[in-house]
């Protein structure tokens, strides 16, 4: 059992609370505060205009009501919920229910405006109070205000060239804007709760905030908050103010933009996607002139550029960003951002100096992964050239074309789950406008942080509706081509099938872009508040099967590794590893009986990867058992939960937790060497390359790609972080010990291994690794047998042959159509004999045989037996003769 993510507390009792999942949501800056802890207790819930839900129990000498300084008092009566509130409300369901006195309903929307308390009293003395607490206020505010508020348009909209500002702010008393230092007022709609105001072509570009007279509960008083746009299309340097700012402005469009052409649309179920940072990409590429930028993806001559354009051309289909809209933990001004002041180059490679000097200038400094959103839908403005302003909006639409141009479609990492801060915090823009609404509160009014930081509540109508029209806005002026949902398992099932209905509606002649061949996965975990669908149908893995949305696969993942990122000891082995094929000496992986059974079991759960996680997909495992997808464990749960290819995301490396040389630099004995080490990677990238259903890599992997042992290198700057695209600058190993915050139990460890020059690639390993995983990924995407478009297309054409009882450890023989694929991740050569093939004409596939890799060109067939044989950690593919790709 692993958590999805280090909480913002990194404190082992929170992460014993969480569940399965991926690994380190990177915690955020100071300004990500534990605003649960200071908000005041709202205990009593107010679900819609005529129900209020409370734990207290009604008896004969009891009266409860509400009471709020605005409307006065609204009597309550003992009630009970019906089938449909209690589907709504599933954490609610056995609570007591009180009914608002039809007399007082008509003073709920005042009542709303300011402070409100539930109170339980004595049936005959007004002021002898047994109970008082705060009322949640979500549910009534969506019943009074979401229908009409649903359809409205927020934000910044032009008509004629005459901007409309618009804000929903049901619960404040006043709104009005301050547009270049004047005051404006600003008009209510009483049906929807949007305050709006109409401006001169004047107003276009202007900077903005509004000012809201609100109640804030947090801290117990009413607040006058000046705050930036929720639907902020574009800002002032630091996110200070808004702009006034029309997306469609042609000066915004870079030249081409209206008619760029995109690379063919691929399917998810076929997608090759490369995960990568911003910053890393460029920062320490020497060849880039727009190092760390938006605009080092239009350096089409740059090291970075290049190797994407490699990639692309052998089957990667997609880019996959971190996030890039605007969040909170950089300073966007390049004079206003700290860089270490230390000769970092000049320490040893197992010092504790480097991640010290890196750690004094982390809060400071212009890097952050950027999980910790400000403003959902503007460019983050460290990437641009000038954060005051248009550039952010121009260069990221040129980077878009750039890397249309390389030959790939643009995914954006999304994180609509969480802000980075909540209450009356400055950097809060949600909470400060409509306090208690969009973020998810628990029981007792506090906000919920499972997540790390402060959540969101996307089952709320208003947070849901910015979701999908965000995401509408990003894929429509940005033509963004796809979008990864972070935690989407907070999320509710609906509001991300609501996202991909919004994206159907999209049509080239109407909107410019095709809505359809737009790809949406994300992370399906399910832990923390949400957790087992207690509030709602969660956006799970098992939720979304059948979907058309994936969700990341661990499955695998964990089993090609070994282990899990928090074991005490990470040289628990796994298939890639040498789990019992070659026994790094570690005592965490038990005996030599365990190991075996153990690294069995991992290749069941790979088979299971390789039909795309199919819950239905049948299979003689290594018990010799005929077992569905689903009835192969994994920690408690179902291997298989897919219902088509495509549901699954398969992966053996993203940004959270080690990249995936570091992990094998812990796990393979400390004796492999460089070139054996390269080879591990390569067979463990080829479990999830050649899965059916979409898979993908963390940028540099194919590199050999290492942080320097750290696990979560969300704020470690760029001398943990960069790429390093010559491989002539090394690999990014042995660069110090990894950030003490998440790493310093792993230091006994580390230290040899930064030293150890076994462990340390040359420039034979590094593009050789890449020129293996790029001939595997032309493999991939020429022969069409990978692509199954349905779980009977992949049950009739994938089988293991050799799988049962005499299954060798450390080897998986797949059988897919007209190819044979031998995965041998033992140190040494194999052979493996179909009888049933015995005859049958095949040969290395021409790829291969052509290929830069001259070991696997020594694997050989013996056609008379129907004996594949294959080196030592290889993975080699036969081609039938006749047999072509597509």
């Amino acid at each position: 059992m692993k958590p999805p993510r280090a909480t913002l507390f990194r404190t082992a009792a929170a992460l014993a609370t969480l569940a399965l999942g991926a690994a380190a949501v990177p915690a955020v800056s100071q300004t990500a505060r534990a605003t649960a802890a200071t908000a005041a207790t709202a205990e009593a819930q107010w679900i819609d205009r005529a129900t209020v839900v409370w734990k207290v129990e009604h008896t004969a000498a009891t009266a409860e009501e509400l009471r709020s300084a605005a409307g006065g008092t609204l009597r309550l009566a003992p009630s009970a919920l019906t089938d449909a509130q209690k589907a709504a409300y599933p954490h609610l369901a056995d609570r007591p229910a009180y009914r608002l006195d039809p007399r007082d309903r008509d003073k709920a929307a005042t009542a709303l405006r300011g402070p409100l308390t539930a109170v339980q009293r004595a049936a005959d003395d007004r002021d002898h109070v047994l109970h008082r607490t705060g009322v949640q206020i979500p549910g009534v505010l969506d019943d009074l205000y979401a229908g009409r508020a649903r359809r409205a348009r927020l934000g910044p909209v032009f008509h004629g060239g005459r901007p409309t500002l618009s804000v929903w702010a049901p619960t404040a008393q006043d709104v009005s804007l301050d547009l270049d230092g004047r005051t404006v007022a600003m008009r209510r709609d009483p049906g929807s709760g949007v305050w709006s105001v109409t401006g001169s072509p004047g107003w276009r570009d202007k900077p903005y905030r509004y000012r809201v007279r609100v109640w804030a509960p947090s801290v117990g008083k009413t607040v006058t908050n000046e705050v930036t746009d929720p639907y902020s299309t574009a800002l002032t340097a630091d996110s200070a103010r808004s702009l006034v700012t029309d997306l469609a402005d042609p000066r915004l469009a870079p030249a081409g933009w209206a008619s760029l052409k995109k690379p063919k649309a691929v399917p998810l179920r076929d997608a090759r996607i490369q995960e990568l940072q911003i910053r890393d990409f460029s920062i320490a590429d020497r060849t880039s002139a727009h190092p760390g930028q938006y605009l080092a993806f239009t350096d089409r001559g740059s090291d970075g550029m290049r190797h994407l354009t490699r990639l692309a051309r052998s089957g990667t289909s997609y880019v996959h960003l971190l996030p890039a809209f605007d969040f909170g933990t950089v300073p966007e001004r390049r004079s206003d951002q700290a860089r270490p002041g230390c000769d970092l180059a000049a320490l040893p490679a197992d010092s504790d100096q480097q991640q010290k000097c890196v750690a004094g200038t982390a809060d400071r400094d212009g890097y952050n992964w950027g999980y910790d959103p400000l403003h959902y839908t503007v460019p983050e403005g460290s990437y641009a050239s000038d954060p005051d302003g248009p550039a952010r909006t121009r260069e990221f639409r040129r980077m878009v074309q750039g890397l249309a141009h390389a030959g790939l479609r643009t995914v954006m990492d999304v994180v609509y789950n969480h802000t980075v801060a909540a209450g009356q915090d400055s950097e809060s823009v949600l909470d400060r406008i409509v306090p208690g609404y969009y973020q998810r509160l628990l029981d007792d009014g506090g906000v919920a942080t499972s997540t790390c930081c402060p959540g969101t509540a996307p089952e709320h109508a208003m947070m849901g509706k910015l979701v999908v029209d965000s995401i509408v806005t990003w894929a429509r002026q940005y033509k963004v081509d796809g979008f990864r949902f972070d935690l989407m398992g907070h999320h509710p099932k609906a509001n991300i099938l609501a996202v991909r209905k919004a994206l159907d509606a999209l049509t080239p002649a109407k909107d410019g872009v095709d809505g359809k061949s737009i790809i949406l996965y994300g992370e399906g975990w399910n832990f923390g508040e949400a957790a087992d669908d207690a509030r709602f149908v969660q956006a799970t893995q098992r939720n979304m099967a059948g979907t058309g949305i994936a969700t990341f696969s661990d499955r695998a993942r964990d089993a090609v590794r070994g282990g899990g990122p928090f074991d005490e000891d990470p040289r628990v082995q796994g298939f890639a590893s040498g789990l019992f094929t070659d026994p790094n000496g570690s005592p965490a992986n038990g005996g030599r009986d365990e190991q075996r059974a153990r690294l069995l079991h991992a290749q069941d759960l790979i088979k299971v990867g390789l039909s795309g996680n199919l819950a239905d997909y049948t299979f003689t495992d290594t018990g010799g058992r005929r077992v569905k997808g689903s009835e192969v464990d994994y920690n408690g749960s179902p291997a298989g939960y897919a219902a088509a290819p495509g549901d699954a995301l398969a992966y053996a490396d993203a940004h959270d937790n080690e990249t995936l040389y570091d992990a094998l630099a812990y796990k393979l004995p400390t004796t492999t060497s460089a070139a054996d080490r390269a080879r591990a990677q390569v067979v463990a990238l080829a479990t999830a390359t050649l899965s059916q259903g979409p898979a993908l890599s963390q940028a540099g992997s194919d590199l050999l790609r290492s942080k320097s042992l750290d696990r979560n290198s969300f704020d470690s700057g760029d001398w943990f972080n960069a790429i390093h695209w010559d491989c002539a600058s090394g690999n990014g190993f042995g660069r110090g010990l990894p950030p003490a915050a998440d790493n310093e139990s792993k230091w006994p460890y580390a230290k040899p291994l930064l030293t150890d020059a076994l462990a340390r690639p040359g420039c034979s390993e590094i593009t050789g690794a890449s020129a293996a995983y790029r001939d595997l990924l032309r493999i991939r995407t020429t022969e069409k047998v990978f692509g199954q478009t349905t779980a009977e297309g992949v049950q009739r054409a994938l089988s293991f042959p050799l799988s049962g009882t005499g299954e060798t450890p450390g080897v998986i023989t797949m059988r897919l159509g007209p190819l044979v694929v031998v995965f041998n991740a033992t140190p040494s050569r194999q052979s493996q004999t179909v009888p049933t093939l015995a005859g049958a004409p095949y040969a290395l596939h021409p790829v291969q045989a052509r290929g830069a890799d001259a070991t696997v060109r020594t694997s050989g067939y013996e056609r008379a037996t129907g004996t594949f044989t294959v080196p030592g950690r290889t993975v080699a593919v036969f081609r039938a003769s006749g047999a072509v790709g597509r």
